[in-house]
């Protein structure tokens, strides 16, 4: 017969080889559980804690806390396998999630005083036009006066151009005080924790929204922008393409 570790240990695989993407550590004890209400929560947590370290040839994790069979892996790479990523259909375009983060930037966050949709190429190179720009500068009624700051947003609904969207934040700080990178929440769990990781570390805001609903996208932020001086030069070169709306 055999133990209750040995069963848990069973049902997890069970569970991890019908989502290849992978569970989330407290996700599978909660699935487990679910599978069988006999099992203790402290025995399955004592149980599944540990697995990729007891099963190397079987379980990795892509990242913190996430387990995925080591059969669904990528050759030579942590990643899942081109052909078991989730495909998202397209049933909205990209430019329907541009307004929504605007007013999202001036009414929910306060990050900005004026914010409008761009995308396109306004301006002109191949450094990229944001998506979403806008500008925070005192009121008049401010004791203290602050400088301008300028504030960008890529938006990407699409799940496979995420490493592409995240480059593009990184390039409006050349012009930007604080910058965004905005993507669905139907992005694979290891790809959003390496995403979240990143922003950190290059300064840039992190958010997720909800890309099958432009209306109410429940924007969610899961890393603040770092203030971040940027180049004068360049800001200013930007700013004069679209000095009427952003400063009439």
């Amino acid at each position: 017969m055999s133990t209750i570790a040995e069963r848990i240990t069973e049902k997890a695989f069970k569970i991890l080889e019908e989502i290849p993407e992978g569970v989330r550590y407290s996700e599978l004890v909660r699935r487990i559980i679910e599978l069988d209400g006999s099992f203790k929560s402290n025995t399955v947590n004592g149980t599944i804690w540990n697995l990729d370290e007891r099963f190397p040839d079987r379980i990795y994790k892509p990242s913190r806390g996430l387990f995925r069979l080591t059969k669904f892996k990528a050759d030579g790479t942590d990643q899942l396998k081109d052909e078991l990523v989730p495909k998202q259909p397209k049933k909205f375009k990209e430019e329907d999630f541009y307004q929504p983060f605007a007013d999202w930037l001036v009414n929910e966050m306060e990050e900005c005083t004026k914010a409008i949709a761009l995308g396109g190429n306004r301006f002109r190179d191949k450094w990229g036009t944001p998506d979403v720009i806008g500008k925070r500068e005192s009121k008049r009624s401010d004791i203290i006066q602050a400088p301008i700051e300028i504030v960008s947003a890529e938006i990407k609904p699409d799940i496979a151009q995420l490493v592409t969207a995240f480059g593009q934040a990184c390039a409006y700080c050349l012009f930007s005080h604080k910058s965004y990178l905005v993507v669905s929440n139907k992005a694979p769990d290891d790809e959003v924790a390496r995403l979240d990781a990143l922003c950190q570390v290059f300064g840039i805001g992190f958010v997720l929204f909800d890309s099958d609903s432009p209306k109410d996208p429940r924007f969610t932020i899961r890393s603040r922008p770092r203030y971040q001086q940027p180049d004068l030069f360049y800001a200013n070169r930007y700013m004069k393409l679209i000095e009427a709306e952003m400063f009439a």
